[in-house]
């Protein structure tokens, strides 16, 4: 499943944070463009993370003649309810709104908050793209079951709330496309799965011009051939298909039949897990976790194509005791000495066997291209089989889903 984040009203929101006094208020960003970048002595520029160019009244917005100029970038769900648009002038819309709190731009202040948030999912997600500076796309195969994604997404935004303070929408589904179009439908501060036995039901009604892809001039090309909704675009596979590549893939996008890889920009160091359930004393069960928790992160090491070779595990005890095994093992990597190493990690860190378990993290990190250290050729056959079969296994996990293998210790 993919997985698509959007920050709500994002410039709204990162003003709010600085000016929590906002909250519930209409409030606007907007202004005049900043044309100094374009000076021809403008040098050395850096970026600037302190608060800058706030203004409580409409003095920053006005010309010398005492006209307010400037347009709104963004607005509120409270300002929006008096009909203010995103690009519409100051002037009209303190004329819908004479309350309307607008506040200039702070992009220093939003590109930290952006970093922040990229930073935060990198940690939850395996695979994230940053689509844009409040948009991001991720991928949860492999990575969260079907039947723990609800809790998984509706954790994740509240964590964002609690540790970021931006409010996020979350949507997910099949394809990044289908995603994307069921987080516009959860905002604000809302989660939407789209899966095999709602996506009639959810697509089929909105209208055409709500799915992105859909331009103005391909909306009134649809609306000429009587084409209104998704739905409608679905039936006329034909009709849409005949007016070449574009319209085609455009088919294949709306109906979710082709998707598009997540891609990252980044250059990952590390790469873990972690869950928290109620406290477990049972060995033997915390053990099967174990298991499991390896299998779903070897899943996600393969994907990557990285090879690790500093490993750790932590536990988290009932009595706020944690405990925690590093080995370094420069390796070629294969699941079942990775399922191993995590075993033997488990039964080292345990010191405190008479408490429960609340929680057990694993991280692989030191990638090869990142470490100087040289994988030992020790044993180089056995390891190539083992390589060999990994792949394998991950090919069938990839087609038929994480679950078609399982080591027998997780039965």
């Amino acid at each position: 499943m993919k997985i698509h984040i959007d920050i709500d009203c994002f410039f709204v929101s990162a003003t709010r944070i600085l000016h929590p006094e906002l909250e519930h208020l209409p409030v606007a960003i907007g202004g005049r463009s900043d044309t100094k970048i374009f000076d021809s002595d403008a040098k050395k520029q850096t970026v600037n993370f302190e608060n800058s160019g706030w203004s409580d009244d409409l003095d920053a917005f006005k010309d010398a003649d005492g006209r307010v100029r400037g347009i709104l970038t963004t607005s509120s769900y409270e300002a929006r309810a008096f009909g203010i648009k995103t690009a519409m002038n100051i002037q009209d819309a303190l004329q819908l709104c004479p309350d309307l709190i607008i506040k200039s731009p702070n992009m220093s202040l939003y590109q930290k908050l952006s970093h922040e948030l990229h930073e935060f999912l990198q940690k939850r997600i395996p695979l994230v793209e940053q689509a844009s500076i409040d948009e991001f796309y991720g991928d949860l195969s492999g990575w969260v079951s079907d039947e723990e994604i609800p809790q998984f997404i509706d954790n994740l935004r509240h964590e964002i709330l609690q540790q970021i303070k931006l409010p996020v929408s979350i949507g997910t589904a099949e394809t990044r496309y289908i995603a994307k179009l069921a987080t516009t439908f959860a905002k604000p501060f809302g989660c939407k799965i789209i899966n095999k036995y709602n996506f009639d039901a959810f697509i089929n009604p909105i209208p055409v011009r709500e799915f992105a892809g859909i331009g103005k001039s391909m909306a009134n090309k649809l609306a000429s051939a009587q084409i209104h909704t998704l739905g409608e675009l679905r039936q006329r596979r034909g009709t849409i298909e005949s007016w070449g590549a574009y319209a085609k893939e455009l088919y294949k996008r709306v109906n979710g039949e082709v998707d598009a890889p997540i891609k990252t920009t980044h250059r990952r160091k590390s790469i873990g897990i972690s869950r928290t359930f109620d406290p477990l004393y049972d060995r033997v069960e915390l053990k099967r976790r174990v298991h499991i928790l390896a299998r779903h992160l070897s899943f996600a090491i393969l994907k990557l194509e990285v090879i690790p070779t500093v490993f750790s595990l932590s536990i988290h005890y009932d009595m706020n005791q944690k405990s925690h095994k590093n080995i370094s093992l420069p390796e070629r990597f294969s699941e079942k000495r990775f399922d191993s190493l995590c075993i033997k990690m488990f039964q080292e860190a345990d010191i405190y066997q008479r408490h429960q378990v609340i929680r057990i993290g694993i991280i692989c990190s030191s990638f090869t291209r990142d470490s100087k250290k040289e994988l030992s050729l020790i044993n180089f056959h056995e390891d190539e089989k083992m390589r060999k079969l990994t792949e394998q296994a991950h090919k069938l996990r990839t087609k038929y889903g994480l679950d078609a293998l399982k080591w027998g210790s997780e039965l």
